[in-house]
């Protein structure tokens, strides 16, 4: 069997998805057959597998990012469960693929057993087939309340015999007080099996850092095995909107004389924010995410993104201002793009007995279609052409177009249209479509066109396959330089280490 590993946070966003992700460049690089893993995640940034049946199923984003960082196609197993917030109090329930339930906090520790018992089965079957599988943890394990019926941090360790290293965001501040605390609130047991920590996004001389280090590691007896630096290169494949934080990307200057202003909505329920990261990665597209309808008014491009509660995020649009900024920018002349959820956003009428079960809802009425949403989720990965280039994407939708007078923005491979454009207002319900690159130049320099930036030029050579994959030879560099490889690869290949000591007080007594 396989040797394995467990990536665990101080916190949510505290750099799990990226060191695991680092680790897999790594070991990759090394020559090692390398898996990633994330028993369940909770994340509407997701992406269509095509699974052994040859159908199409979702995963995490960050799922994939992470098989591309070991060289191999993304794996419906790679991420087993995928809850998919559609409000507060209601997730979808997505298992190996395919959506089979919806919970609540009230009704998730029924099928827990069974989510559970999936998890498992695909971490033994990946490790009978690779040499080692880098799992990635969700939120905190010292989240005490969840402990119950955990699979996904600790419970996956001890089940699975995984060691674990805790990483710490030291942005957020109190980094040797998250990483003490996190190991001291688990049970003795759990304790065993945490085997170090590494600190995540460090600036400056980390000889400042030694005092801390030293004594994090005297006071726990587990070593920190590396101070991973701040690096503005790591961006791309966020794992949820948290990892977005205002301008997206490091963006180069531009080709022209002229930058090209995109404004991105943070919806509420927002999924796939990922869309925006190819138009980030275009010289002199700067790209921001935003809920100011101020922001709104001052940007040449406007997106709306997808969302998993189309009809409540359209609502949100109207309360906070945001749709009359946005039927202002449209009756400017301005280029406004709808993705999937915002697609549908922009349709005359949303027809909806299955999401939100609203019934017939109005929608913005900028594009003359009307929106259906069917009980079976579309799940595809088509191919086709837009604006005269080769495109390529993911479908991953309720929404169906049940009605539409416009001329399509794409078709799909056998002359069928998608999306709408009408005037200068876009929409297609194809997420990465934007990742073809040609397909990609072509819509923004009209959209610079009906802005009115005539000085902005597209850059000829951007490859953005080859940006993301720039992006993960750099969190590979990170672990080789910043983190003691060797100690590393022993956890691995050996297992957690014997007699860890105990940290006290533990976890309190379960009820």
């Amino acid at each position: 069997m396989g040797g394995g590993l467990l990536v665990a946070g101080t916190t949510s966003d505290a750099g799990k998805s990226i060191l695991t992700a680092g680790i897999c460049r790594w070991l990759h690089r090394r020559g090692v057959k390398v898996a990633p893993f994330k028993a369940q995640n909770m994340s509407n940034n997701s992406v269509v597998v095509v699974g052994p049946d040859g159908r199409g199923g979702e995963i995490g984003r960050a799922q994939a990012m992470q098989a591309a960082a070991c060289g191999i196609a993304p794996d419906l197993r790679f991420n087993p469960v995928l809850l998919k917030p559609g409000s507060d109090r209601e997730s979808q329930v997505v298992l190996l693929g395919k959506a089979v339930d919806t919970v609540t906090a009230g009704n998730y520790r029924s099928i827990k057993p069974r989510l559970a018992e999936t998890a498992y089965a695909a971490l033994a079957e990946l490790r009978t087939e690779y040499d080692a599988v880098i799992c990635e943890g969700a939120g905190s394990p010292a989240e005490i309340n969840l402990r119950d019926g955990d699979f996904v941090n600790m419970g996956l360790a001890r089940h699975a015999g995984l060691p674990a290293i805790v990483v710490g965001d030291i942005d957020r501040g109190g980094v040797f007080a998250a990483l003490f605390g996190t190991v001291a609130l688990l049970d003795e047991e759990d304790q065993q099996h945490v085997a170090g920590f590494v600190i995540n996004k460090f600036r400056g001389d980390d000889k400042l850092l030694r005092p801390g280090l030293d004594m994090i590691t005297s006071v726990t007896q587990r070593p920190v095995l590396g101070v991973l630096p701040f690096h503005r290169d790591v961006w791309v494949d966020g794992e949820d909107s948290l990892a977005y934080n205002g301008v997206l990307g490091r963006t180069p200057g531009p080709v022209g004389t002229e930058w090209l202003r995109v404004a991105v909505v943070r919806l509420p329920r927002l999924s796939n924010a990922t869309d925006a990261e190819a138009l980030a990665a275009e010289p002199g597209v700067q790209v921001r995410l935003t809920v100011e309808p101020a922001e709104i008014a001052d940007a040449d491009l406007v997106v709306i993104p997808g969302s998993k509660a189309t009809v409540s995020d359209l609502t949100w649009l109207r309360d906070t201002g945001l749709a009359d900024a946005i039927h202002a920018h449209a009756a400017a002349g301005k280029p406004l793009l709808g993705i999937c959820g915002g697609f549908q956003m922009l349709a005359e009428a949303i027809h909806d007995d299955v999401e939100s079960r609203r019934g017939t809802v109005r929608g913005l009425g900028l594009l003359p279609v009307e929106v259906t949403f069917a009980p079976r989720k579309q799940l595809a990965r088509p191919t086709g052409e837009g604006l005269g280039a080769p495109v390529s994407g993911y479908e991953i939708h309720h929404g169906v177009v049940t009605r539409r007078h416009p001329r399509p923005l794409l078709r799909y491979a056998d002359g069928q249209p998608e999306g709408a454009a009408e005037r200068n207002v876009f929409g297609t319900h194809w997420h990465g479509a934007f990742e073809s690159d040609e397909f990609r130049r072509r819509f923004l320099t009209e959209a610079a066109r009906q802005a009115g930036r005539h000085g902005f030029t597209v850059a000829a050579g951007t490859d953005f396959a080859g940006v993301r994959e720039r992006a993960l030879d750099v969190l590979g560099d990170l672990v080789a330089e910043h983190l003691d490889t060797d100690a590393l690869w022993r956890l691995i290949e050996n297992g957690p280490p014997r007699g860890l000591p105990f940290l006290p007080p533990g976890a309190p007594p379960r009820a």
